[in-house]
């Protein structure tokens, strides 16, 4: 079979536990949450890709996988079910030479396709991850990769020197070429996090799974193992500065918080109206919404397929839920097919796809403006009974 020479072929791994999500990924793997009403995490990369003239997408799942690969399909929402173009979903696989099983790490994930990104010989490979929310012109950093002439870009955001330390540090010098990366320092030397989106020159890569899979005291980890290789053997790393929103949706505040970014006259994230840009999603064929003369909504975003006869506010609807008369949905997230029943009140929680609250049901709370915020969740297709009470951070 032929298989067209590309540009860049994009890795995207997806295959991540997402534990810090708790009873949010008990059943779902993380790229496949639902965000924004209508949308799914990896959609944002996934449409980056498309945005950025990158048509081939290999998709690295492991964790609960069923779900993400039906949502993926054969990437037709992406444009990406054409003859010279796909995104195909890359599960761990048993191989003739015994090197097989779970992915170990992100580098091993990489090594165990060399097949799939060999098939179309590309002069780079671009590595991303599936669970962060951002827009990106991936092509414009291909673009500087290449005209610095750089065996590996990593992309990076300027952070708080308070929250450095939390992250992958890169140092670099005045022309953006990296000299050293710590990982997670406690006294950070500067404030570029890692952003975990790296291209690379493929022979350089390639080389270098090997070598890393062959070294039986490697984690197999790109930010633990390959980056640190590269630099000790003198390869030419840049960093690439990106200046708009991201974050790692990877913990239950950061979750809340992106949903929340979306709101908003002047939104800390704008999803709307950006026709360069758009975020593609795989979306069933839902009905306009409906609100009742008596509903009362106050910035949220109202999915397709809803029925909003009580009160919501600052809050994310997803599709297909119902708002029943006299509810009070407020400051939360709502995931898709979720019915809230007359009188029961939601506020300050994370409410999982198709769950039930019973009529008179309380979930969460309301807290003072310098006191911590909890956020309340409730798994897939859980029920809170009548007159029941899910306190602000319990979880069920």
């Amino acid at each position: 079979m032929y298989f067209q020479k590309k540009r860049c072929v994009a890795m995207l791994l997806a295959g991540g536990q997402g534990s810090r999500l708790k009873v949010l990924t008990e059943n779902t793997a993380k790229p496949a949450v639902p965000f924004g009403g209508k949308y799914r995490i990896i959609d944002f990369p996934l449409s980056n890709c498309v945005n950025s003239g990158i048509d081939t997408v290999g998709i690295l799942t492991q964790y609960q996988p069923l779900e993400l690969n039906e949502y993926i399909g054969n990437g037709m929402p992406w444009g990406l079910n054409k003859s010279h173009c796909c995104a195909q979903v890359l599960p761990p696989y048993e191989r003739h030479d015994k090197k097989s099983g779970w992915y170990k790490g992100t580098a091993n994930a990489i090594y165990q396709n060399l097949a799939f990104i060999d098939r179309y010989d590309p002069e780079y490979v671009l590595v991303l991850s599936g669970d962060h929310i951002y827009k990106m012109d991936y092509a414009a950093m291909i673009d500087y990769h290449e005209r610095t002439g750089a065996d590996c870009t990593i992309a990076v955001r300027d952070v708080p020197m308070a929250e450095a330390s939390r992250f992958g540090i890169m140092n670099t010098r005045e022309d953006g070429t990296i000299y050293e990366f710590e990982e997670k320092p406690k006294q950070p030397k500067s404030t570029n996090a890692s952003m975990g989106i790296y291209v690379f020159k493929w022979k350089v890569l390639r080389e270098y799974l090997i070598r890393d899979e062959d070294d039986p005291n490697s984690d197999n980890d790109f930010g633990k193992n390959i980056i640190p290789n590269l630099l000790n053997d003198g390869h030419k790393l840049m960093a690439y500065n990106f200046q708009g929103y991201w974050k790692d949706v990877g913990t239950i505040d950061s979750l809340w918080e992106a949903n929340m970014d979306l709101l908003g006259k002047e939104p800390a994230f704008q999803i709307r109206g950006d026709e360069k840009r758009k975020i593609y999603a795989r979306n069933n064929a839902h009905p306009s919404s409906y609100v009742d003369a008596g509903a009362v909504i106050r910035n949220s975003f109202i999915a397709e397929g809803s029925e909003i006869y009580g009160t919501v506010r600052h809050s994310i609807i997803s599709t297909g839920c119902r708002i029943g008369a006299g509810a009070l949905v407020e400051d939360s997230v709502i995931m898709p097919g979720v019915t809230i029943e007359p009188n029961a009140i939601v506020r300050h929680a994370i409410l999982g796809e198709d769950s039930i609250i019973h009529r008179g049901a309380v979930v969460g709370g309301t807290f003072a403006k310098n006191e911590k915020r909890k956020i309340s969740v409730t798994a897939k297709s859980t029920e809170i009974a009548a007159n029941d009470v899910l306190q602000p951070g319990e979880m069920r």
